[in-house]
């Protein structure tokens, strides 16, 4: 059994790599994103080098600043424990080109569809790519006989 203070060290440890790769991504420096969240830059440089542990409302902050769900970041300071749905709740999570109420109503949506099909016992058939090229077809005969297939562009 892991001892608790390992397990919240190595929290702190991923949650400030996670903070740090999300501003690498919105592409803001460590002062810009200090600012944003109304924190010191010492205090944000500490907490991404996972040596200070946030608060919930700092880790609030922090995920305004940056347009990432605090949720995301409260799981990852272990405030939340994960919510199943794996690489896809993760990704609607992190997008910081969706709003809170976005990313809760694709979420919504995604549970339901998963709801549906775990409660009908259907497993998902992924639909073939749409093709702009003719298709082919046997007729009465045994022809073959080609249908151009028009994209909802041409309509």
């Amino acid at each position: 059994m892991e001892r608790p203070v390992k397990a919240v060290n190595r929290a702190v440890n991923d949650l400030g790599g996670y903070i740090r790769a999300q501003r690498a991504t919105a592409q803001i420096s460590l002062r810009q994103l200090a600012k944003r969240a109304g924190v010191s830059n010492p205090y944000l440089s500490q907490v991404e080098r996972g040596l200070r542990k946030p608060s919930a409302e700092i880790l609030q902050q922090i995920a305004n600043a940056l347009r990432i769900s605090a949720e995301a970041l409260y799981v990852r300071a272990g405030i939340l424990e994960s919510r199943p749905g794996g690489p896809v709740v993760d990704a609607i999570l992190a997008d910081t080109e969706l709003n809170d109420r976005q990313k809760q109503v694709l979420l919504d949506v995604y549970t339901s569809f998963r709801g549906e099909n775990a409660a009908s016992g259907a497993v998902p058939v992924r639909d073939p790519e749409p093709r702009d090229e003719p298709e082919s077809r046997e007729s009465r005969d045994g022809t073959a006989v080609h249908e151009a297939v028009r994209s909802e562009s041409e309509e």
